[in-house]
């Protein structure tokens, strides 16, 4: 595989022109390097392909704000609600949380300390009966985890889905009969069992009474979330309903790490002092060798077969192993243990992973959003949550449905 990439490649791969190129290899944005064999300025892929997606994602349309008025109080019911993420999300713009099911004791605790007025329903979803809020409820939302299906006919139905968390998520839709539901899930749910397990989610929810709205797959980064996640987004309409659900617009601004830890438009402080995991000695003297978006492929050649092992000869750039982020980039998608192996996203300056306040900026929780449980805990919920926001973008999409849907009910009832 060629590991390198000439000009001509370069400018035709990510569309600027060659004096741009050269431009930016001067000021040190994308740095050329002689060809081992040929003595040539050549690019070297990886690094190519690590920007790439950057390029790609600000080439969007400008949209000034999906931000829009409720027109009433709407009410969600949220499922699997982890630390909150989605749910603070969607508080902020504008639905009011009604009740909120979680099975983890930490991410309960936590929900509690910063909201002691939400209904807290803790426990496994099986245990609980949800007809209380039928017909009273706006919106029903869950990232219900992704399980495999046992196929009992050419035709999934919500039997044949029993025993998986999205079989508990269809029932729960299903006795609460709202207008609108909406699953999150990794990007991965896409290609999961050959794409047999969306599939049949989509035939179940259809089963029940809901048309589902074209899947798509949402980048954090377009949403005002300096990190580069990607959650897939599942939409439910009921199908009495002709109103047309429409998904966020993605902004053009990408934020950086900066954005996320520094004063500025998205926060209005500096990031919090806050306690943050350690590497161990010998992770810390690679990490010390790694320069800021630098990762493993910039140590020496000895060090990278020692810490790569048997990887070291494998296929894919694995460009998020020995991870040190940079100041103006999004950081990488976040774990949910900081310093797992070959997972770093080490800080810019210092040689360390991120702390537990640094983690939650960049996932944009506020700073008064408590966390429970032990740093362990405290970071497993954060890396598992919904980027707050993402969750308001979402937010503002369903007030805009509600907004319509409510407005077309009324004109329909005054005929």
């Amino acid at each position: 595989m060629n590991e390198y990439l000439t000009i001509a490649e370069v400018s035709k791969l990510i569309g600027k022109n060659k004096e741009t190129l050269r431009r930016w290899d001067r000021e040190g944005k994308l740095t050329a390097v002689r060809e081992p064999m040929s003595n040539y300025r050549v690019y070297r892929k990886d690094q190519v392909e690590l920007l790439f997606a950057d390029f790609l994602e600000k080439d969007v349309r400008e949209t000034t704000t999906n931000e829009v008025e409720s027109k009433r109080q709407y009410s969600v019911l949220e499922l699997f609600a982890g630390a909150g993420g989605l749910a603070v999300g969607l508080e902020k713009a504008g639905l009011k949380c009604v009740a909120l099911n979680e099975i983890d004791k930490w991410a309960c605790q936590t929900l509690r300390t910063n909201r002691p007025h939400w209904k807290i329903l803790e426990g496994d979803i099986r245990s609980f009966n949800f007809s209380e809020f039928k017909n009273s409820v706006d919106v029903v939302t869950g990232g219900f985890p992704c399980q495999a299906f046992s196929y009992a006919g050419k035709k999934l139905g919500l039997a044949d889905a029993r025993g998986t968390l999205f079989y508990e998520f269809a029932r729960v839709v299903q006795e609460v009969n709202p207008p609108i539901c909406i699953g999150e899930n990794v990007r991965g749910l896409l290609s999961h069992d050959q794409g047999k397990t969306l599939k049949g989610m989509i035939s179940i929810l259809d089963e029940i009474g809901y048309h589902v709205v074209p899947v798509q797959v949402l980048k954090a980064i377009s949403f005002k979330v300096p990190q580069k996640r990607e959650r897939l987004i599942l939409v439910g309409i009921r199908k009495d309903i002709n109103t047309t659900y429409k998904y966020p617009e993605p902004y053009k601004k990408i934020y950086n790490l900066r954005d996320a830890l520094k004063k500025g438009e998205l926060f209005d402080t500096n990031v919090p002092k806050s306690a943050g995991a350690k590497y161990p000695k010998s992770k810390m003297e690679i990490l010390d060798l790694v320069p800021p978006k630098g990762y493993w492929r910039d140590l020496p050649i000895r060090l990278q077969k020692k810490f790569m092992g048997g990887s070291f000869y494998l296929g894919g750039g694995k460009t998020g192993i020995a991870r040190r982020i940079g100041w103006d980039e999004p950081c990488l998608t976040l774990t949910c243990s900081p310093a797992q192996k070959q997972t770093e996203r080490c800080h810019p300056d210092e040689t360390r992973p991120f702390t537990v306040r640094e983690y939650a900026r960049v996932q944009t929780f506020p700073d008064e959003w408590q966390f429970c449980g032990s740093m362990a805990q405290q970071y497993k919920q954060i890396g598992n949550a919904v980027p707050v926001n993402l969750g308001k973008e979402v937010g503002y999409s369903i007030v805009k449905f509600l907004n319509e849907y409510y407005a077309e009910l009324k004109t329909k009832k005054g005929r």
